[in-house]
């Protein structure tokens, strides 16, 4: 009798333990998934960003040469 308590008891213990386990491990997975969840949209936003800051110096550079290009212009008249 004294040893089927023992064993219950352990096999109780064992049973809980596996459970917080199991919740611990979906926690983890979450949590991880959300970080690279995250991490993608700011990867995302910031090459979107670094984008336009591209686009926007090529069209700068384009005004700058068109410019110098007028007062060459201008100069050979």
């Amino acid at each position: 009798s004294t040893g089927a308590a023992y064993l219950g008891a352990a096999k109780s213990r064992i049973d809980t333990q596996q459970s917080f386990l199991s919740n611990l491990s979906d926690s983890i997975d979450k949590g991880v998934g959300a970080l690279v969840d995250a991490d993608m949209n700011k990867e995302s936003t910031r090459l979107q960003a670094l984008q336009v800051q591209q686009q926007l110096g090529i069209q700068a550079l384009s005004i700058a040469n068109g410019n110098s290009q007028s007062i060459l212009a201008l100069f050979k008249s």
